[in-house]
């Protein structure tokens, strides 16, 4: 983690009005799920139980209760009521500096038009489309669960009739991605709009054959998951077990669910199959209007300011982790990422959490420091970059916290671990600058990326480790998933199997609970490293999180590499093999001057319609000309429609230049 310097968004508690105050307290009382005497004036929302995430449903509740535009980056979970009520009253009055929500949401005028893809989506797309290193055919999230005291009469067309509705009450379930990255919500009359359930039934097979059956379906959803640009972005099956067991199955496309979207799902899901007559409170909104509304955002002061704070830093970003390889990532081509789980009980999960209050710390921003550290200590230097995944919903309305959608973004993070830490201090500063980051989130990680990419000259991924917490998403939603669900029978959850397939991702570690307990997993392209490397890596992580249980775990010293950057830990610990780094594109050699024939002219004319700038010269690069790897897709795309010949994404990275694809569009060998 690095020190840096953000606006100071902390008010003056004596100036809030005590009725201000109250109201302030009385919505922490209902995001927090207590009574009013338990939410004292200048408690901080994270000592009285609150996290980043809740703050994002609290901050919702703020604005539509108070009509105050507060943005995110306005509420931290280190104020206290008194300090926020402070914050309320100086935007009421004007005589506060802080920035409002800078857009208010609309309903689209038309339903079923097209509309952009968010930029985390946009990555996803482009890795569909086999871009980018570590690419595969479908970004999905597989996952099944089981089920015990099955209804097998009644389940399936009880689980169909739940899906048809759900699909009708949130409308990103029906949609589609088009050709040119675009996506648009299939009218619920349109014969594939509704996902249609798949049921095997093995209730009268052996345990042996119901077994190898059950695996066959596991890698078959894991591997071939479901692509909204080519059918459904969901795929559902149910498997009927011997002795009234079953297995839910979803596979869910990560270009039209997140990990909070995931929760509603279900918990919508299961409500609809409990209950033939259960209706769901209406939305106001959907998914694309929340988009569709955000294409004003680069147009406002406050992203504009975001933007600068991000790109006044990258030029001092280190590198990513360098973790040791056995394989180059730009030439393995992997179907499936390998995982590694572990769980923490109930009890010592409660802890755990008990312990990061009483420091002032986010159990999250607790995990994100024991990553780091263990990071570190695999790679053999203490300053790296990586990347986060947020779940960034900007609190237009009332109904985006019960929307289904891919909401979130990624923010990259800068680690610059101190020699010699206690681990309460490391933790302390994870907050500390994870809260910096969040308060200029308008800006997202992957718009940091391509222009940290631009300004190192590559097209590989530039923070390929990754680190994911959804902790506090049930305390969030204010509920959890149900442990019965009418014909399904008992939800148990603890009994559960999945697989992640996230394009540019080498190492992701993911942080959630389930039933209380604590899950901690690495998701990881297997065909990088070597298995002990990342037995290593997962077991150091484990033993930091199971030592934070105690309070001599807070207090004790962490063990970190004298090495700052990699440069010196590679003097001091050679290593043989490959490193997990960024290294430039390399040039393409061509002769500089204008465009040489018939071939170039047609790459430069389509550039400079596209780009809207001029095009002269062939050892231009299209990224450097303000290109994005969407925008790539469309060109390429466009110069097939025409005739002039297929170029794949991933053979255009290596020489994107007017010269270089004119060269690959002559070469059909090389496609």
């Amino acid at each position: 983690m690095t020190s840096s310097s953000a606006p100071d968004h902390t008010a003056d508690a004596s100036t809030a009005p005590a009725d201000l105050v109250n109201a302030v307290r009385a919505v922490w009382a209902d995001a927090l799920e207590t009574d009013l005497a338990s939410v004292p004036a200048h408690a901080s929302f994270l000592n009285l139980g609150g996290d980043s995430v809740l703050a994002v449903r609290m901050a919702a509740m703020l604005r539509r209760r108070m009509g105050t535009p507060l943005a995110l980056a306005d509420v931290r979970v280190e104020q206290s009521a008194a300090q926020l009520a402070a914050l309320v009253h100086e935007r009421s009055t004007g005589t506060g500096a802080l920035r409002p929500l800078p857009l208010d949401l609309r309903r689209r005028e038309d339903p079923d038009a097209p509309f952009p893809l968010l930029p985390l989506q946009q990555g996803y797309f482009v890795g569909q489309q086999d871009a980018w290193e570590l690419s595969y055919r479908s970004a999905h999230h597989y996952v099944d669960i089981g089920l015990e005291d099955v209804d097998a009469d009644e389940a399936p067309e009880a689980l169909q009739d739940a899906l048809e509705r759900l699909a009708e009450h949130q409308a990103v379930l029906r949609a589609r991605v088009l050709p040119d990255g675009r996506q648009r919500i299939l009218p619920l009359d349109d014969p594939e709009a509704i996902p249609q359930l798949r049921v095997t039934d093995l209730r009268a097979a052996d345990e042996e054959t119901a077994a190898a059956r059950l695996a066959e379906i596991r890698h078959e959803m894991s591997t071939q998951g479901p692509d909204p640009s080519q059918g459904c972005g969901l795929d559902m099956r149910l498997t009927l077990m011997p002795g009234d067991r079953a297995r839910l199955h979803s596979s869910t496309s990560l270009l039209i669910i997140d990990g909070w979207s995931s929760s509603v799902f279900y918990r919508d899901l299961f409500a609809l199959v409990s209950d033939y007559n259960a209706v769901l409170a209406p939305l106001d909104i959907d998914y694309g209007d929340y988009v569709t509304t955000l294409r004003d955002l680069p147009g406002t002061q406050a992203w504009q300011q975001d933007r600068d704070w991000w790109w006044d830093r990258l030029d001092g970003f280190p590198l990513p982790p360098t973790l040791p390889l056995v394989a180059d990532p730009g030439e393995v081509r992997p179907t499936l990422m390998g995982t590694r789980q572990a769980v923490l009980d109930p009890q010592r999960w409660s802890a755990l959490r008990r312990l990061c209050t009483e420091h002032g710390v986010t159990p999250s921003a607790a995990m994100f420091a024991a990553f780091a550290a263990a990071v570190a200590r695999a790679c053999g230097h203490r300053r790296f970059l990586l990347n986060t995944l947020q779940l960034n919903r900007l609190p237009l309305h009332p109904d985006v916290s019960r929307l289904v959608g891919a909401f979130s973004s990624t923010m990259l993070l800068p680690v610059d671990l101190p020699p010699a830490p206690v681990f309460a201090d490391l933790a302390t500063r994870a907050q500390q600058d994870i809260g910096d980051a969040l308060t200029h989130h308008l800006i997202t990680g992957v718009e940091v990326s391509r222009e940290l990419g631009r300004r190192r000259g590559t097209h590989r991924p530039v923070a390929p480790v990754v680190f994911q917490s959804t902790l506090g998403v049930d305390a969030a939603l204010g509920s959890e998933v149900p442990e019965e669900a009418g014909p399904l029978g008992e939800i148990d959850l603890s009994s559960h199997h999945q697989q992640l397939r996230t394009p540019q991702v080498a190492l992701e570690a993911r942080l959630f609970e389930l039933r209380g307990e604590l899950v901690v997993a690495f998701s990881l392209v297997e065909e990088l490293f070597a298995a002990e490397d990342v037995d290593r890596m997962f077991g150091d992580l484990m033993a930091t999180v199971e030592s934070l249980v105690e309070p001599d775990g807070w207090s004790a010293l962490v063990e970190l590499p004298e090495a700052v950057d990699a440069e010196q830990a590679e003097t001091t610990r050679p290593a043989p093999g490959r490193r997990l780094s960024v290294p430039a594109t390399t040039a393409d050699g061509a002769e500089q001057g204008p465009p040489r024939d018939e071939v170039e002219r047609a790459v430069a004319a389509h550039w400079q319609k596209l780009l809207d700038c001029a095009v002269d010269e062939r050892t231009a690069d299209f990224f450097a000309l303000g290109g994005d790897s969407l925008l790539a897709v469309r060109m390429l795309a466009s110069l097939a429609r025409e005739g002039l010949g297929r170029v794949t994404p991933r053979r255009f990275l290596r020489q994107p230049t007017v010269a270089g694809l004119g060269a690959a569009l002559r070469e059909p060998d090389e496609r």
